[in-house]
């Protein structure tokens, strides 16, 4: 069926209306009416094709949120006015170690919610900014939010997973100190699930201005990172540092914070490397650098049952379908607090 939509034909152009198909549901699929997606910083970096491999049109769109309106005949777990979710992942082996343990956003056959290679037309997978998706039943998330929640539940499906799974995987609680490096989309959410949790939450920020801000977010401590006696003030207290900056900074200032053991777990993409850290900060307290990358189904329900277990969403902006060129420049010079949600009525408007 053609529904509306909204993408880019080319990388150097904006996004605009179009048509686009879905395929009918089949036995095992979901069919859900979009009522909002959320805007990620990923979207604007594959719509402008400024990641390698964008395919076009492009229609981006991974924090997707909305109502199932019908199900295919062995569909058992959804049933149509199902308030439901998509996050970033669609589709995937199903029969690889990954998939098994329940980590699909690890499997090497993993199928995102855009911009991979699907049967269906174009051959490529189409996001949220649409009026409709379907999705097969074992990548659907079931959400427990109350309804008028809805539009601020929707990063919750890429910025809050994202930070939630390296949160987990580490055991962030009581009695462990947390360091949250960047106040943006995904570092107000690292800061507001661990502090849920139960951990000592820290914000690293290098904007004297986030300090309020910051603290209404549930950070215990604000540091400026620029300010070396602060800094200094937490050398080597750290157990975990969820590191969000999307852009390359020197390391070695945080690994020092860290305790013996200690890990820093990075969870954003810059375009260009970091600047290589010193090999002796790591190996004279054995400490980590890893990295993370959203997290599988089970989990992303999980942390969506605890969101709202906590009355945790994102804080966001709404705004239009056609305003989300100019939001994509908001973004870049970091004018939102923190994450933008298009309102999907919007396309038939």
């Amino acid at each position: 069926m053609l529904i509306q939509a909204y993408g880019a034909q080319a990388g150097d152009k904006p996004l605009g209306p179009m048509q686009i198909s879905r395929r009918s549901p089949g036995a095992h699929d979901v069919q859900i009416d979009i009522a909002f997606c959320g805007v990620c910083h990923s979207d604007l970096h594959q719509v402008r094709a400024e990641w390698a491999g964008t395919q076009f049109p492009c229609v981006p769109g991974h924090e997707i949120v909305g109502r199932v309106t019908a199900v295919g005949a062995h569909v058992s777990d959804f049933s149509i006015g199902d308030l439901v979710g998509v996050g970033c992942i669609v589709d995937s082996c199903r029969h690889c170690n990954d998939c098994d343990a329940g980590l699909e956003n690890y499997c090497d056959g993993l199928i995102g919610t855009y911009n991979f290679p699907t049967p269906d037309a174009p051959g490529h997978t189409l996001g949220g900014y649409s009026q409709q998706i379907v999705v097969h039943e074992h990548y659907v998330l079931r959400i427990r939010h109350p309804e008028e929640q809805l539009a601020a539940v929707a990063p919750l499906l890429c910025a809050g997973i994202t930070t939630y799974s390296p949160l987990r995987h580490w055991k962030a609680g009581p009695g462990k100190k947390i360091g949250v490096v960047g106040i943006g989309g995904l570092g107000h959410m690292g800061i507001k699930l661990a502090h849920a949790m139960g951990a000592y939450v820290v914000a690293l920020t290098t904007s004297e201005s986030k300090r309020v801000e910051a603290k209404a977010l549930g950070a215990n401590e604000v540091v400026v990172s620029r300010n070396a006696e602060e800094m200094a003030l937490h050398a080597k207290s750290f157990d975990l540092i969820l590191n969000t900056v999307a852009a390359p900074h020197d390391l070695d200032a945080l690994l020092v914070l860290l305790k013996r053991d200690g890990t820093m777990a990075l969870v954003g993409a810059p375009a260009t490397p970091h600047p290589s850290p010193n090999v002796f900060n790591l190996i004279m307290k054995r400490r980590s650098i890893t990295g993370s990358m959203i997290g599988g189904i089970l989990e992303t329900q999980e942390m969506l049952d605890f969101c709202a277990k906590h009355g945790i969403v994102a804080d966001i902006e709404i705004v239009r379908v056609d305003e989300i060129n100019n939001a994509y420049e908001r973004m870049l010079k970091g004018d939102v607090k923190y994450r933008f949600v298009i309102d999907n009525a919007t396309l038939s408007a």
